[in-house]
């Protein structure tokens, strides 16, 4: 499946200073294929963008189009790792293997939630912050 192509597309490309990002919409045309992997996908556009780190590169949000040969999602490229842990979501740091799962279980997090709900004020946050 390897020799098969693909073409990447960026619009709506997007400098986000303040998040000290870059984002776009990317689309991929890739007939004959069912779809492309993002780590192939994070390769190439690091190329296209001249980042040096793979990992400060997210994609998320593909969806393929009816009949397959194209896909679309959105990119997102961070000038350093640390502004990429400083903005991104928990659960899209630890796809691109930036943190480590916390495994608590549900019921573990509803008590959590009970007991702080109890109490009110200052002591709230004290509750909150015991593991």
């Amino acid at each position: 499946m390897a020799d098969k192509s693909c073409t990447i597309r960026t619009r709506k490309f997007m400098n986000n200073s303040l998040l000290q990002r870059r984002q776009f919409i990317i689309d991929v045309v890739h007939p004959g294929r069912p779809n492309v992997s993002k780590d192939e996908l994070k390769q190439k556009l690091a190329g296209m963008y001249k980042v040096k780190e793979n990992q400060a590169i997210f994609l998320f949000g593909f969806r393929t189009q009816f009949g397959g040969g194209k896909s679309t999602g959105f990119g997102l490229i961070y000038e350093s790792l640390k502004a990429a842990k400083r903005f991104e979501p928990k659960h899209r740091l630890v796809r691109n293997g930036l943190e480590k799962k916390v495994d608590k279980s549900r019921k573990q997090k509803k008590e959590r939630r009970r007991r702080t709900n109890k109490i009110r004020g200052v002591k709230k946050s004290a509750t909150a912050g015991k593991k």
